[in-house]
């Protein structure tokens, strides 16, 4: 399915996609608009899920360094790194 196809339109930003509405929150004010909101029950369903694993501090400030210059944030530099690490193991 399409991102495009999963809905309308989202009624304040008027946006047509996920991407378009996080473009306009990340813009504006929901208190601004709070009266043109209305309550929705909608189901969640959760594919991935976080484990946490302790990391040096020194180690923890040159990921967000690298994570930062690549534009993504640091929990996605690292499962990418995880990632690419597991596929060299998994290979030989």
């Amino acid at each position: 399915m399409k991102e495009k196809d999963s809905f309308n339109k989202s009624s304040v930003s008027k946006a047509s996609s996920y991407k378009e509405i996080a473009e306009y929150w990340d813009s504006h004010d929901l208190s601004k608009v709070w009266g043109k909101t209305r309550k929705v029950k909608f189901d969640v369903h959760i594919e991935t899920e976080a484990i946490y694993y302790a990391v040096e501090r020194g180690l923890s400030e040159k990921v967000h360094s690298v994570a930062k210059r690549q534009g993504i944030s640091s929990d996605t530099l690292i499962n990418l790194w995880i990632q690419q690490k597991l596929q060299e193991h998994s290979f030989q």
